[in-house]
């Protein structure tokens, strides 16, 4: 059955242009869809029902605008609906989620889209250019939200964008991978003791859900505190296109907004989710580093005292195995490399009793 997400009040306003953030965002002129449905002012450009728009959050030619713009892509649909918004590139190295926004926004029709459907398919597009996980000042965007007017560039930019999401999203996904050297199972993040976060990751149709609020500072976690109901999917490893993962990740968003009545079709049939309500790393035991060389594989159904892999000190020639203390399933895990005493190998996620 379709669920149309309860559309929130909004008061109309006018987008203000301020320095190098101009427009990061910043939607003006929306009344409320419970009563009209007419067109929307993002980032100085009018998006009228019916139509698509993709443009710079920063128009200018500047060396400031150089490193920190990025595209914000908008689609209005010819009727009301819901605003459903996909971020991704919130850490420039992970790239599923980028071609993930971009070809979800691709197969939208705005003719017949009921409601909104807005992408920020790079929000951190200097990084995603260069491959670099970070904000031009060092400081990692998904641990800055909502951000703060004069702070730092990564404060800034999280302040802007979450005006934005703030005032006009009614449901967020969130597109990320697993950080360097690791590779994450497909999974949902969620904090699923939310009703309408819950409804969102069951309906994204993926089937593993890992449980949890998220950490500080980071997109999803305040988008729930601020009322969006906000999810994050995980996939793959950072710095390449894995097919895969974004088919997995565009059938998802197809997935949700199905389920909420904005576009034409049936609403596929869902996955029984899995939820697993805990979750810990298995992690290099003391003195014990060396080359690491995994047998377990993500998604692999483990129990305690299982050997999921060996780490070999080059030197010595000594093989450690690396063993299981916990029963569940591999969400994430380390590739093969090189590693030292405490570093993170296995995730492993599990039912609470």
């Amino acid at each position: 059955m379709r669920r149309n997400l309860r559309i929130r009040q909004r008061s109309p306003q006018r987008a203000v242009r301020a320095g190098w953030l101009v427009g990061l965002l910043v939607l003006a002129g929306v009344a409320s869809a419970t009563t009209e449905w007419g067109p929307i002012e993002v980032a100085g450009q009018i998006v009228h029902p019916g139509t698509s728009v993709k443009m710079s959050a920063i128009e200018d030619r500047t060396y400031e605008a150089s490193f920190l713009n990025m595209p914000i892509f908008v689609a209005r649909g010819a009727s009301p609906g819901p605003t459903l918004c996909l971020t991704a590139g919130v850490h420039g190295d992970e790239l599923n989620g980028v071609e993930i926004a971009r070809r979800a926004f691709a197969g939208v029709d705005p003719s017949t889209l009921r409601g909104t459907l807005m992408a920020m398919p790079a929000i951190n597009a200097e990084g995603v250019r260069t491959g670099n996980r970070y904000l031009a000042d060092r400081r990692d965007l998904n641990r800055a939200f909502p951000g703060r007017a004069g702070g730092s560039v990564a404060a800034m930019i999280a302040y802007r964008v979450f005006a934005g999401l703030r005032q006009h999203c009614d449901a967020l996904i969130d597109l990320h991978t697993a950080s360097n050297n690791r590779t994450n199972l497909p999974q949902i993040r969620a904090d699923v003791s939310d009703p309408a976060i819950r409804d969102l990751a069951v309906h994204f149709g993926l089937g593993t859900i890992v449980e949890g609020e998220g950490p500080d500072g980071s997109l999803r976690r305040e988008a729930a505190k601020a009322g969006i109901p906000a999810i994050i999917y995980e996939a793959g490893e950072p710095y390449r296109f894995q097919p895969e993962e974004i088919a997995r990740g565009v059938e998802g968003v197809t997935n949700v907004m199905a389920h909420f009545g904005m576009i034409e079709g049936v609403e596929p049939e869902i996955l029984p989710a899995r939820i697993y309500e805990k979750s810990s790393w298995i992690r290099v035991a003391e003195r014990k580093g060396g080359f690491f060389f995994p047998d377990a594989t993500p998604g692999q159904r483990v129990k305690k005292g299982d050997v999921l892999g060996r780490v070999v000190d080059p030197l010595t020639d000594v093989a450690y195995e690396v063993v299981s203390t916990l029963d569940g399933e591999i969400v994430g895990m380390a590739v093969s490399q090189p590693v030292l005493s405490g570093y993170a190998l296995f995730h492993i996620a599990w039912h609470a009793d």
